[in-house]
């Protein structure tokens, strides 16, 4: 039993859970629409024994308590996670029984890395290993594969990988480039070739000449109790040319300041990685698949901002 939410008009849905599931002639578990509370419930309705869940959907499902009061004893393997993934988030699945196996996946290369059972905490944080099909490795600015612990680009090339864009040939030369895919995700290698992801390159900003890392900032403040979710993006700034602003869903009932959340950050992470501005807001904007839309978010605020004295 094959339990998934991801929606079948996404690479996840449709090549990581959907394909492989009626390939082995098992049963696929959907709903319509994601409920957490009701994706919990059918852990033990249906007795999955595969579940497959982003980051964020997880986050709720933990959220609504229904795991303490469901079967969990049939679940196998546990499969999602990603960028924002923080480590209280395994904690937490890992104490009721259910031991997140992290991976990297792209609509354009789908199910490309994966993190081996055994290695979960032998490797904590990292997604893995590339799988069949795919070759991938760390691209440095210099278009050289990056030494390990060198920051880079992750690239693959493969029969899995995309033909292209439909109708879309300048994108599809700006993604595939001498037959290799540019993923757009910042990550690095370990000595053992083990992959870890830091961040969209899109993402990264550069503040008083410093790189800054969002999801680095993003998982610190996953684990900070009375956050629900979090998003940090980079905005102009005139005296550092971009800083942080950061976006705070609190949970209910349990009311953060600004000051609590920077706060939270010290001995975490550098100090000019603090962002600048906090904002709070009843929700994030999402896509089907549960990640975070962050040009709406930029859309929404980023014009509007105005600095701090």
């Amino acid at each position: 039993m094959y339990l998934s939410q991801l929606p079948l008009f996404h690479s996840g849905g449709l090549f990581i859970s959907a394909t492989p599931t009626l390939c082995r002639g098992a049963t696929l578990i959907m709903r319509q629409g994601f409920d957490p509370d009701k994706f919990a419930t059918d852990i033990e309705r249906h007795r999955a024994t595969i579940i497959l869940a982003l980051t964020t959907m997880w986050k709720f499902v933990l959220d609504t308590g229904r795991l303490d009061r469901v079967d969990l004893a049939g679940v196998r393997v546990v499969l999602g996670g990603g960028e924002r993934t923080p480590p209280s988030m395994l904690d937490a699945l890992a104490a009721k029984g259910l031991y997140m196996q992290q991976g990297l996946g792209l609509t354009e290369n789908s199910a490309m890395i994966l993190l081996p059972r055994g290695d979960l905490e032998r490797k904590r944080g990292s997604v893995g290993l590339p799988g069949f099909f795919t070759h991938a490795w760390i691209e440095a600015v210099n278009r050289k594969e990056a030494a390990p612990g060198e920051i880079g680009e992750i690239v693959a090339t493969g029969p899995t990988v995309m033909s292209g864009y439909w109708n879309m040939p300048e994108k599809t030369s700006e993604a595939i480039v001498n037959g290799v895919l540019h993923t757009g995700d910042l990550g690095y290698r370990d000595e053992e070739g083990y992959f870890y992801i830091v961040d969209r390159a899109k993402d990264m900003y550069r503040s008083g000449g410093e790189n800054v890392y969002p999801a680095e900032i993003e998982k610190v403040l996953a684990g900070h109790p009375g956050i629900s979710n979090v998003a940090v993006i980079g905005v102009p700034d005139d005296k550092w040319g971009e800083t942080g602003m950061a976006f705070v869903v609190p949970v209910k009932g349990a009311p953060v300041t600004k000051d609590e959340v920077l706060k939270f950050l010290d001995g975490k992470v550098a100090r000019y990685k603090y962002p600048r501005h906090v904002e709070f807001i009843d929700a994030l904007p999402m896509t089907a698949s549960g990640k975070v839309k962050k040009v709406d978010l930029k859309k929404r605020f980023g014009a509007s901002l105005r600095s701090e004295p």
